[in-house]
């Protein structure tokens, strides 16, 4: 993997950016019957997060791991899990909100600052000055001689910028307001994952562990959660707990999530994912824990846990489905996000500090990002993921991945382009597909257009079926819910 090193492999991208920028191309507007100079630019990249350490050269493993906070990233290193946490949620809120002045609840401090500044790409150069880019790299040689493998060694210590991004060569890169896009489709999985394992009090993946109880004792907060000296502790308000007196609320929300269905096309079967036996879940891909967190999380914790922590795992919910919404207005973006900036305080105010990675607080940014790059259709990656993986497939030489790919790429366009040309065979364009639910009549001279008819009949069905149909419109009627 290139890794820091990717600036190289960029150059002819670089170079090819650069001349479809300053090689203009007159263009004639029609409605003005003008001519104009039109020119071709890269509105930004997307990447996962450690993608965007490559490609923008900031180093995103230290305290100060958010790109879009900089120097003034609120972090906090816990000594007994061994890892940063982000839990400076409170900045973010309005100058005279009462959680400001919270202290137990949250770090043991009163919080008076105000929210970070997103720095222009002009100050960013400023702070470049004097990097040297080597993309070379040198192996740490042991007492013996011998190479250490994996080892860089680093000429002044740590550095929070690691390189001079190439994308700088680029003349209007410094002035762009999006450069780098923070990547939803993983932010909302690592999300999702921490809070159901933590729910589940997952003995690898929790965020509630012993460590986690131990922090809290160094920094003096949360005294009720505390462990004993035998190293035992309460479970906590949003604990999931499978006994008789809990009333076996964990099997009820895996119960809940092993009887869902989707529709054809929706989602994946999410019921294979839950493991009634072991009580966990797993198995799952991106895709289901954008389903989790969006549709079924607020479904399966209605009856399990207690109202306060429900109301705020519902509204972290509602915040990544409203987020995801095909039309967005700023003034919405606004609300959202102001209204977020308390849940993420609910959630400190509920969860460990283990739980706030750096993942988890880079949710705080994603409205501002979308109120510069749109809807996040066009900003995350689940296409481009997709894309990757139909690429992966082609390979079947593990020694030369590469040359596989193109070799299958090639033959695929040809096989695909030249079987348009042949008739009476079935191939991907004319295949009908797994529910087919077009109009039966459809290129009949004797179609109406009108009210064609739509999908295909199942038969009948059991009156057990036909039973619940009443109950389930009472149910929506708006009139039997006042």
């Amino acid at each position: 993997m290139p890794g820091n090193d990717i600036d190289v492999y960029l150059q002819p991208l670089i170079q090819e950016l650069r001349e479809l920028w300053y090689d203009v191309v007159q263009t004639l507007e029609s409605s003005k019957n003008e001519n104009f100079k039109m020119r071709a630019a890269l509105m930004w990249t997307i990447s996962n997060f450690p993608g965007l350490g490559n490609l923008s050269g900031w180093n995103t493993y230290t305290q100060f791991a958010c790109p879009t906070c900089n120097f003034d990233t609120d972090s906090c290193r816990l000594k007994h899990s061994r890892k940063w946490c982000f839990m400076g949620n409170r900045r973010f809120l309005e100058s005279g909100h009462r959680f400001r002045l919270q202290r137990v609840h949250f770090n043991g401090k009163i919080e008076q600052r105000e929210p970070p500044i997103a720095l222009s790409g002009s100050d960013i150069l400023k702070q470049m000055e004097g990097i040297n880019n080597s993309f070379e790299k040198v192996p740490e040689s042991n007492a013996k001689g011998k190479r250490t493998r994996g080892k860089i060694i680093a000429e002044d210590g740590l550095k929070q910028w690691r390189k001079r991004s190439t994308f700088f060569d680029l003349p209007y890169w410094k002035s762009k307001l999006l450069r780098h896009n923070l990547d939803l489709m993983h932010i909302e999985k690592n999300v999702c994952e921490n809070v159901i394992y933590t729910l589940l009090n997952d003995t690898e993946k929790s965020k509630d562990n012993l460590k986690a109880r131990n922090d809290l004792r160094k920094m003096g907060i949360r005294n009720e959660l505390w462990a004993d000296e035998n190293g035992s502790y309460r479970p906590a308000l949003f604990t999931l707990l499978n006994t008789k007196k809990s009333g076996f609320k964990k099997d009820i929300f895996l119960q809940t999530l092993k009887n869902v269905k989707m529709p054809d096309g929706y989602a994946s079967n999410i019921s294979r994912c839950v493991d009634l036996k072991q009580q966990n879940l797993k198995s799952m891909k991106r895709h289901d824990f954008h389903i989790l967190m969006q549709h079924l999380l607020p479904i399966a914790i209605r009856n399990v846990l207690l109202d306060k922590v429900t109301a705020v795992l519902i509204e972290l919910s509602s915040f990544f489905r409203q987020l995801c919404a095909k039309s967005l207005s700023p003034l919405d973006l606004d609300r959202l996000q102001s209204r977020y900036f308390i849940t993420m305080n609910h959630l400190e105010m509920l969860f460990s500090p283990t739980l706030f990675t750096i993942m988890v607080h880079l949710t705080c940014h994603l409205a501002d990002e979308a109120k510069l790059g749109g809807p996040q259709q066009c900003q995350w990656m689940y296409p481009i993921e997709r894309y990757l993986g139909h690429f992966k497939s082609y390979v079947r030489n593990m020694s030369q991945p590469e040359g596989s790919i193109a070799e299958g790429y090639l033959a695929e366009d040809a096989l695909t382009f030249c079987s348009q040309y042949i008739e009476g065979i079935e191939i991907r364009f004319n295949r009908p597909r797994h529910v087919d639910n077009f109009p039966v009549d459809r290129g009949s001279a004797n179609s109406s257009s009108i009210f064609p008819q739509v999908g295909n009949g199942l038969g009948a069905r059991p009156e057990s079926v036909y039973s619940l149909i009443p109950g389930l419109l009472l149910l929506h009627y708006d009139v039997m819910q006042l």
